[in-house]
Formats: structure tokens, sequence, C-alpha cells
């Protein structure tokens, strides 16, 4: 009766705030989105939401995503895959800086516009006209502002409000090892990309280097918290630091060489998510590293922009490091003197510094100790098998992590996935919201009274989820969601001195924004796994992806939560949707 007389609040205010205060706030949000045609009404608000957080960057906001091995093993040599993955991120570089990347296109009927024949057509029309032509056919242009913040720039703490720094003119890489910063440039002065024996030839002197590793290891500092590090940083500078910090923060990307192999799966995603933080920058836009034995990833910072603009530098690296590499096993490098060529940076630390450093790496290590990833690959089927079926193979997934929940912890809870809304202009992310009264009675079907169905009743309920799944993440990406609506109409009211309309305060709202499940996937043939942290507390972090015959599942949690047990659940959900399709029985 409690939950009765609560749900009727929360419906009260709602129609209040949508006849009140709300409609007031959503006239001036759109006169304001009128007068400010050369933006979103999201990215202003949404730069802030990430530039104000005082919480540390790595596990609060940082993902990775993972590399597949080079299909052919000999160039998973550390140097040999090192030397062509950065010349092929340079090489990207110099293509989006020409203007000749081609667009991203969002296709909502792939079989009419992601062919040939579209291409070329929308090629010989006028641009002023293209838009008319995709709009046609159901095909979007995305967004592509974010891009200019991949390459050579970094996220500087700030007291209160951090800043995105760029400076494109820099030419040099910076390479982190054994917690050592060194730099050279890539490019030379006229902006061609220096040849690849040369880049081969300082990165194999920087892995030479025997030096001992750093007692005090400066790249702990980008793990504070932001308040802190800022603090900390205008101690740096006043030290005599500014110059040998500006190599750090202008450098083209961060290129991390680790000396252990990779053991695992879940050793791979610590690894790449957190490390020992003595060899990452999380400030810069991102890190590529790579390990002993040639395993690769990307991990990156998340203000400056989406996991779009990331998978796509990511997916053209892979590809053009794998199908046309700079050099081969063989390669040898170019006899230059790459100690003149490769500066190793060094840093004046004081007292206060070094006790920043130890109290940053002791918080850090604290934290790590909490922090459980497990992964799954489940192996009886993917979108193919899924696609036969006519359900959506994202549905499905969404499905088995509410299922899992349910068996769990006996109960549905509060779920995230984030869909990306690039087809507007600079357009960021919106909320699909999974959990569903849809998936609320699938979930209690399969879990609490399996017997009670029939494999033709599951399969019904899993389409009626399947189809309104599809709705939801429609409407997300074309940018019909309520939650960045919400977001910016609060910010409004904050922004104009309004007091705190009283929606926001309602428990239903902290609670639909107290993401337990939180979730994202991004599927393509360069990725290996990808993750990240938890955002709550209490919640687990879900990377997953649905290849063609398989599915793949990456989730993390803090004390208190279990992501092992919790993928047992989802491997048993999956089992059971899978036999449910296959009209068996489904085995309590």
């Amino acid at each position: 009766m409690a939950d009765q007389k609560f749900a009727w609040k929360t419906e009260e205010l709602c129609k209040s705030f949508e006849s009140g205060i709300g409609k007031e706030l959503h006239t001036q949000l759109v006169a304001q989105d009128k007068q400010n045609k050369h933006t979103s009404y999201i990215s202003g608000p949404w730069f802030d939401m990430y530039l104000t957080a005082r919480d540390p960057i790595v596990l609060n906001f940082n993902p990775f995503m993972a590399f597949n091995p080079d299909p052919k093993s000999e160039y998973n040599d550390q140097l040999t895959r090192a030397t062509n993955m950065t010349v092929s991120a340079i090489r990207f570089l110099k293509t989006l800086r020409a203007g000749l990347l081609e667009p991203e296109v969002f296709h909502l009927n792939p079989a009419k516009s992601d062919t040939d024949i579209f291409k070329k057509l929308i090629r010989l029309v006028p641009s002023s006209l293209s838009w008319y032509g995709a709009y046609l056919v159901n095909a979007y242009p995305l967004d592509m502002s974010q891009y200019f913040r991949l390459f050579n720039s970094t996220r500087l703490p700030r007291p209160s409000r951090d800043e995105l720094f760029t400076d494109d003119k820099a030419r040099h890489l910076l390479v982190l090892r054994k917690g050592h910063f060194y730099v050279f440039d890539v490019l030379d002065h006229d902006g061609n990309i220096m040849s690849a024996s040369e880049i081969q030839a300082h990165l194999k002197y920087i892995l030479s280097d025997n030096g001992p590793a750093p007692e005090f290891p400066l790249a702990y500092l980008t793990s504070e918290n932001r308040d802190t590090w800022a603090e900390l940083r205008q101690k740096l500078v006043s030290s005599g630091n500014e110059e040998t910090l500006r190599k750090v923060d202008s450098a083209v990307f961060c290129l991390c060489l680790d000396d252990f192999p990779i053991k695992d799966l879940v050793h791979l995603s610590h690894t790449m998510l957190h490390s020992d933080g003595t060899n990452r920058w999380f400030d810069k836009s991102f890190n590529l590293i790579i390990a002993k034995d040639g395993t690769a990833a990307v991990h990156f910072e998340h203000a400056w922009g989406d996991g779009v603009a990331v998978l796509r530098f990511f997916n053209e690296v892979f590809k053009d490091s794998t199908q046309t590499p700079a050099i081969t096993p063989q390669s040898q490098p170019a006899s230059t003197d790459s100690s003149a060529a490769v500066q190793k940076l060094n840093f004046k630390l004081n007292d206060a510094l070094k006790t920043g450093i130890r109290a940053a790496k002791e918080k850090f290590d604290a934290t790590m100790k909490t922090l459980t990833i497990d992964c799954i690959q489940f192996q009886r089927g993917g979108k193919e098998f899924l696609k036969k079926q006519k359900l959506s193979p994202d549905s499905v997934a969404q499905l088995a992590f509410q299922m899992a929940f349910l068996r769990q912890y006996g109960q549905t809870v509060a779920t995230y996935e984030s869909c990306s809304t690039a087809a507007f202009k600079h357009g960021r992310t919106e909320t699909i919201r999974p959990a569903s009264i849809f998936t609320k009675r699938c979930s209690e079907a399969f879990v609490r009274e399996p017997s009670k169905h029939s494999a033709g009743e599951l399969q019904q309920m899993m389409a009626e989820c399947s189809r309104y799944h599809g709705q939801l993440t429609k409407e997300a990406a074309m940018g019909q969601g309520f939650d960045r609506h919400l977001f910016a109409l609060r910010y409004l009211a904050a922004a104009k001195g309004i007091v705190l309309p009283e929606l926001y305060l309602d428990p239903a709202y902290a609670q639909i924004n107290h993401n337990i499940l939180s979730t994202s996937t991004l599927a393509s043939p360069a990725v290996n796994i990808g993750g990240f942290a938890p955002v709550v507390p209490d919640g687990f972090g879900i990377g997953y992806a649905v290849h063609d015959n398989w599915i793949g599942c990456n989730v993390s949690s803090y004390k208190g939560r279990n992501a092992r047990e919790f993928l047992q659940c989802v491997q048993k959900a999956l089992e059971d949707m899978f036999d449910a399709m296959e009209g068996k029985s489904i085995k309590t």
C-alpha cells in the first residue's frame, strides 16, 4: 500500500510539473535552443556535467576497448604492433584534418541506404540537398564535431571545473613506460608522418631503457580527486614543471608500453581499465596501451567525447594496421640517433608533491582492491540465430540482465543503456531504459514460474519485449528520450536561480537515476572486449556485445555485489531463453 501511495504522489508531481514549472522551463529551453543554432541544447550542460564532477576520472568515467589480436600472429610482437598502430593512428589524424574522412551515417534501414549505389548518389548531389536524399531513405549523417579532440587533447584539472585543452600544432607523441615519460616527433615541420622505420627505432630505444621505475610515479596524480589534483598541478607548475607538463598535455596522444603479457580476459580488463596506475596518463583524450605480448587497447577520457567517435578511430586503426601495416616483423629500424630524437621528461618534485603522489597511490591501491571484474562468452548463438527468431539481439541481452538480477536479488532495478544521439548537431547520448513492464513480466515468468508457461507463451513474451525495446532504441536515437530533456530543464532552473522543482526531489526520480545496472554495447569486428566500472557503489558495470554466433559480457562490481554470481545468472538466463526459442521446457 505504501508503494501505491508513493506512485500516486509521483504521478501527481509529474502532472503538476508538466502543466506548471516544467512547461515554463520547456518554453525557455526551446527559445534558448532557437537562439543557439550553432549547437544543441544538451551540449553545454553535458560538458559541464563531466567537467564539474570532482570524483577521480579513473573507474568513475573512463572506459576501455580492447583490440582483437592481429590475425597474423607474428605481427603481435610489441614493437611491431606499437609501430603499426602508431602510424595508423597518425594516418587517421591526417585524413581527419584533411577533411577526407568519410562521414559517419546512422542507417535506420541499412538495406536501402548502406549501399554503394546510395553512397555514389549522395556524392553527386550538392551537399545542401544531400541531407534530404539521406532523409528519404532513413539514413542520417552523424555529427562529427567531437573528433577534433581525439588528438593533441587533455583534460586539465582546475578548481571546481576542469578544462579541455587542445593544441593541434604539436607534432610529438607521448610514450609512457615503467612510469617514465618520453616524447619524440611523429610529424615533421610540414605535417608529414615521420618514416615508420624512425618511429620503430625510437620505440625500440624506449623499450631498451633499463633504468629503474621512478620512486614517485607522477601518473598517480591523474587518478586523484579533481580538486586535489588541481591543487597539486598548481604546485607542479610553480616548481618549474610548466613546460614539461605542456609537452604531456599537447602530445598527439599517449602510447603506453607495458612490461608484462596479458594472462586472460579478466587480467586484460583490469590492465586496460586501471592497471597499477603508474603507466597511464588518465587525463589524456586517449591512451593507446600495448602490452608485452602485443595485446592492445584504447582507454579514453569521457568528457570530450563518446564511444561513437572513439569506435570509429578504433576500427580504422585496427583495419589499417592489420591490412596495410607500415612495417613487417622483419623490418629493420632506421639507423638514426634516437638518444638525440627522444627526450625523456624529468619532473622537479618537492616534498609536498611527493607526499601528494604517495597519498594518491594509497587511495588508488585501496580503491582497486574493492573492484571485481569477470566475463563470460556464451557460445550457443548470437545475432544470426536471434534475427532468424525475429528478435532484437540487443533486447535479448538486456532481458538476460533483468532476469539475472531478479534471480540473484529477487527484484528488478533501474537500468541504463547508453545510446548515441550523434544524428543531431552536437548530439551526445540519450538513455534507453530497458527495464519495462514487459521485461518484468517476462523475467518473472522465466525465473519464478517457468513450468506454468509453454515455450510458445515464453516466446511471445520475448517478442513483446523485443518490439518495445526496438521502439525505445529508435526513440532514444532520434532524440525522443526523456532523460536528457529532464536533465536540461533541471540545469536551466539552476542556471536561472529557480528553486529546484519538486519532481527532482521525489524519491522515484532519485531511484531511476541510481543506475544499479549500467550497460553499454559496442559491437565491431575489431573489438575483443570493452568495459567500465559501476556508476554507483552498489551497481554493476556491464559491457557486452552480441556477435554473429556468440554473446560476450564483461561485468564489474565493487564489494557488496558479486560480478561472478551475476554472470552465472546471465548465463542461465541466456540458456533458458535459447531453450524456449528451440521449443524446449525450462529447467528450474
